[in-house]
């Protein structure tokens, strides 16, 4: 009988009926949702002026560490490998593992690091405004 059932579903798959839409599911993971960066800080209101998103793909090679900067607006990103360490300048300290989402600190110096052994890519996004800077270096 199971034998029977399983070769109806696959026929109707095959067939490209409607079940085939019904069994496919999308799943929907919230990675990050807060109103307050990682290190317990509320984020500040968006600025004045248009909006502007900016996306980028970061790569830090393992022993890498950035320079001391801050970020005048909101971000947040999601490690896609490697490891990553982030640093307030008063030592604040978060470590990320690939998969795991950060929401960044606002107008506080911090720099990141990679002590791992593989290149961290991280894919952050930027909710600024036109001519605004992501990143201001010390």
């Amino acid at each position: 009988m199971k034998r029977l059932i399983y070769g109806i579903c696959l026929a109707l798959l095959l067939s490209g009926n409607v079940l085939a839409e019904e069994i496919r599911t999308v799943q929907t993971d919230v990675l990050a949702k807060a109103s307050q960066s990682w290190d317990g800080s509320h984020l500040p209101d968006y600025p004045k002026g248009a909006p502007e998103i900016t996306i980028l793909r970061i790569k830090l090679p393992p022993g890498v560490q950035l320079t001391l900067h801050k970020h005048p607006v909101i971000n947040a990103g999601v490690l896609l490998s490697g490891e990553l360490t982030v640093v307030t300048e008063d030592n604040k300290t978060l470590h990320l593992k690939a998969g795991e989402a950060i929401v960044e600190v606002v107008d506080k110096w911090h720099y990141g690091k990679n002590e791992g052994n593989t290149t961290a890519e991280i894919l952050v996004f930027y909710a600024g405004a036109v001519d605004t800077p992501v990143a201001v270096k010390e």
